[in-house]
């Protein structure tokens, strides 16, 4: 049998990370919690990392044999100091990697499609993990979920386009499994939810379940890019325009039976998301 050691854990601190973390300690693996700070999570030990300072890569893989990667946050080009990192982790017995990338992107594409397409060359056992768009992006402090709470509306140029968007937990719940199964997927799964929904359909679930009014307000591509940009690079925020102009042409309208066959249980369903992660305890705007 194939006993997983240490597994580290990039980014754990975020949306999935801090989830498939929880999911490796919770089922008896060894994790290493790495993110900015050091400070533990869920009961592994937490190491400082930070994709920008190379001092603190050759510290955090010490023990470990696989690795979860969550790229640098808002990076237009994360394969920079993505892939000199992941050599490093190869000649330090890291022999397993799942990379957190999008549905949105494939290999050889933009931004993460690039460390997409060369994981298969650095490790005999690998996965990519390609989730649509999180549920979570409307909780929070998200840019959705703020727009939710001081506007009551979700502003996107999606237009009537659908997605399938996929709860965070079954996202992680698909890396534990990626991770330490006995055999590596060694190719790319796309995560979905079990229906998809267009933002329209997201405002009227949010009203119904939380009572508070959302509706969702149609946005010109150039009106969205600037939005993004007042709070990550142009280049960015320019590819995550024209993801929302990808959706309102029919890209993500899809739905896939990834969780339920690497989990053995469907995904969860957007309200079900929110009856549990989504309260507004502020007035309600106007």
């Amino acid at each position: 049998m194939n006993t997983p050691g240490t597994t580290l854990v990039i980014g754990a601190t975020g949306t999935t990370g801090r989830r498939v973390t929880a999911g490796l300690t919770a089922a008896g693996h060894r994790a290493k919690a790495a993110g900015r700070t050091a400070a533990p999570v869920v009961g592994a030990d937490g190491v400082r990392f930070d994709w920008n300072a190379p001092s603190t890569w050759e510290p955090v893989l010490e023990g470990a044999d696989r690795a979860y990667l969550v790229p640098p946050v808002g990076s237009p080009n994360p394969a920079e100091v993505m892939l000199p990192f992941l050599r490093l982790a190869q000649a330090a017995g890291v022999r397993r990697a799942v990379l957190l990338s999008s549905s949105a992107i494939p290999a050889g594409g933009p931004a993460v499609g690039q460390v997409h397409q060369a994981l298969p060359g650095l490790f005999d056992e690998w996965a990519v993990l390609r989730p649509s768009w999180f549920m979570q992006n409307f909780a929070g402090s998200s840019p959705h979920g703020r727009s939710i709470r001081n506007e009551g509306a979700i502003m996107s140029a999606t237009g009537e386009g659908r997605v399938g968007f996929v709860d965070a937990q079954d996202i992680a719940a698909v890396a534990v499994r990626a991770l330490t199964d006995d055999r590596a997927p060694n190719t790319d799964l796309v995560l979905t939810g079990p229906q998809t929904l267009s933002h329209a359909d997201v405002a009227a679930i949010l009203t119904e379940v939380t009572g508070r009014p959302v509706v969702h307000r149609q946005l010109t591509f150039e009106q969205v890019r600037d939005r993004w940009a007042a709070e990550i690079p142009l280049e960015f925020a320019t590819l995550l325009a024209e993801m929302d102009r990808a959706i309102a042409a029919g890209a993500e309208d899809r739905t896939s039976d990834t969780v339920e066959r690497l989990t053995g249980r469907p995904p969860g369903t957007f309200r079900a998301f929110v009856r549990r992660e989504v309260t507004y305890d502020e007035p309600q705007p106007g």
